[in-house]
């Protein structure tokens, strides 16, 4: 399996796509991999060089002892671009990963032809702060299967757990094999992020997508993000909760290609 050693620790990697379309990387939510990202990888590497990988505590990656953070998790994509030869990539993430997004539009510019942002925050008001509070407690009992009992109801919305109850017990498997300890290591990493002061920051084209029923991250996240970006797109999913990737793929594959089209050379 491709990894290359950056910043300290080992990073899992896969390219898809033409090897002369431009750059696309993406960005896992917390829990994620790149595995996570199969409903979208078929439309988006048709065109574009996609970049998927795992951040420090996710994955095929390393999970090493320490505290994470927004910040390092920049610093390590952006010594994996350079171990790579990469200069500049689209970017697309989604929760944490569209957090991250946010911060390489902030610290590293010149490395950011692009941002798309789905189901994302710039700071977390006393509802998040209580509920990734709550998902920390859980991870501590240091049961998959029970903590993901415990917070999936937080990700998904109703619509989707009455048309897809299938779904939910190959979930549910997943996270028992989730790294616990690492997992607490990426929320506590997410309780210290507030970047809403330095949105305006940002230059790079940015495509803001929020889930009309995301009860974790709603809307008026997005909105604070749409007003603090200048010149950024704001778009609303219906009838979907906070993984939208998986809720709305395809029309979360639309958003994402049609954001790109415009702003591609």
């Amino acid at each position: 399996m491709p990894n290359l050693r950056v910043n300290g620790v080992n990073l899992y990697y896969e390219f898809h796509g033409p090897e002369d379309g431009e750059l696309l990387i993406l960005n896992n939510g917390v829990f994620m991999s790149t595995a996570s990202w199969a409903f979208q990888l078929p439309d988006l590497s048709r065109r574009y060089r996609v970049l998927a990988y795992d951040m420090r505590g996710q994955g095929q990656s390393d999970h090493p002892e320490g505290e994470y953070s927004l910040d390092l998790h920049a610093d390590d994509l952006v010594a994996l671009m350079d171990a790579l030869s990469l200069e500049k990539a689209h970017m697309v993430g989604t929760s944490y990963g569209g957090e991250l997004n946010l911060v390489m539009g902030i610290r590293y510019p010149e490395r950011c032809r692009s941002l798309v942002i789905i189901a994302s925050v710039s700071h977390s008001d006393p509802l998040l702060v209580a509920m990734i509070e709550r998902w920390r407690l859980a991870a501590q009992l240091g049961d998959g299967p029970t903590f993901f009992r415990l917070i999936y109801a937080d990700v998904y919305s109703e619509v989707f757990l009455v048309n897809r109850p299938d779904l939910i017990p190959l979930a549910e498997q997943r996270y028992a094999m989730l790294d616990l300890p690492a997992a607490e290591r990426l929320l506590k990493s997410f309780q210290h992020f507030n970047v809403t002061a330095e949105l305006g920051k940002i230059q790079a084209p940015t495509c803001i997508v929020a889930a009309e029923l995301d009860i974790l991250k709603p809307r008026h996240y997005g909105e604070i993000l749409h007003r603090g970006i200048a010149g950024s797109e704001f778009h609303l999913l219906p009838d979907t909760g906070h993984v939208a990737v998986l809720e709305k793929a395809a029309e979360v594959n639309t958003l994402i290609l049609g954001f790109l089209a415009k702003h591609s050379a």
